[in-house]
């Protein structure tokens, strides 16, 4: 059967601040870190740490951060995600809009954006090419909220995930191979991934299995063999142990196994934000060059790339 009601795509990211100031990057962080999904803590327990303590020593700390890697236009996540929503749309001829987890736009904002512009059926294509219950679930959750402020909750359907996606592939393949063309191939090549508690992989969540297709194919793709390339999992946060192994350590370790020249990439961000410009871009290259690296060549995320932008119109054509 055709389907002839007006299409439109809401595509979704994590969110970030407004502006790299304190008081933005803690209201931000307050409605990020109070989301279940994230962190599951019980709230009496977990509030009164967040608020007294991890808010307000750390809000200016990552404004710092942000300071050194914001863009004329804003912050990269978003600079990136308005122009992969120009460029989609284009492609597909139908409206596309963003809407953030947290912060703004919200979704709640892009849905009605789509409605306003007289869209029926929404595609909704979270950004995140692993599924992972604190990224990817946050999303269903923020969209069931987002629906009962809008009297007549529209059609949609859900992207849950494109970790193995032919496109999503090939396009990353393709960003490695200008990164050789351009500076040579390394020794290594080193997938860094965003972590989540272990507890989490424990009870259910399909996030590591992901990675580790994504990086599978990813090396087939490219003819790599085991011994060149590997993955890792950055961004870990608290006491208690995340996914393993962890970014840092391997990079102290890797220049002592001969590994001199390393590529690294972050297959799980399809922006550059703050976690790759800064975290990667130069806190893992500080790391990797005082064990010993001598050549750290960071590959950039997908972005507003054309391949991403195909990928993306066939996940929504589908």
């Amino acid at each position: 059967m055709q389907n002839n009601k007006k299409q439109g795509v809401l595509l979704v990211n994590l969110g970030t601040p407004d502006e790299p100031t304190a008081p933005a990057v803690k209201r931000f962080l307050s409605q990020f870190l109070h989301d279940h999904r994230v962190v599951d803590m019980t709230r009496w327990l977990w509030c009164p740490i967040l608020h007294g303590v991890i808010l307000p020593i750390r809000s200016p700390k990552v404004a710092k951060l942000y300071q050194t890697v914001w863009m004329d236009e804003g912050s990269p996540l978003m600079v990136y995600s308005q122009r992969q929503a120009s460029k989609l749309e284009k492609q597909l001829d139908i409206p596309v809009e963003l809407g953030m987890t947290y912060g703004s736009p919200s979704l709640q904002t892009g849905v009605e954006a789509l409605l306003a512009r007289g869209v029926e059926e929404i595609t909704v294509l979270p950004l995140y090419p692993q599924y992972s219950g604190t990224t990817t679930a946050a999303v269903s959750d923020g969209l069931t909220k987002a629906f009962k402020a809008i009297p007549v909750m529209p059609q949609y359907r859900f992207v849950r995930d494109y970790h193995d996606h032919p496109l999503y592939i090939k396009a990353l393949a393709e960003s490695v191979k200008r990164s050789w063309e351009k500076n040579g191939q390394g020794d290594y090549l080193l997938c860094s991934y965003h972590g989540i508690p272990k507890r989490y992989a424990d009870n259910g969540d399909i996030y590591p299995q992901h990675c580790e297709r994504t990086t599978e194919l990813l090396g087939k793709e490219l003819g790599l063999s085991s011994g060149q390339i590997g993955m890792t999992y950055q961004s870990r946060f608290g006491r208690e142990e995340w996914l393993q192994p962890y970014t840092d350590k391997t990079l102290e370790k890797l220049p002592a196994k001969g590994v001199k020249k390393l590529d690294i990439m972050a297959p799980a961000f399809s922006s550059d934000c703050l976690e790759t410009l800064e975290e990667i871009s130069e806190q893992c290259l500080e790391i990797f060059t005082e064990h010993g690296g001598e050549r750290f060549t960071y590959i950039p995320c997908l972005n507003d790339d054309d391949r991403h932008i195909e990928m993306m119109s066939d996940l929504v054509s589908r």
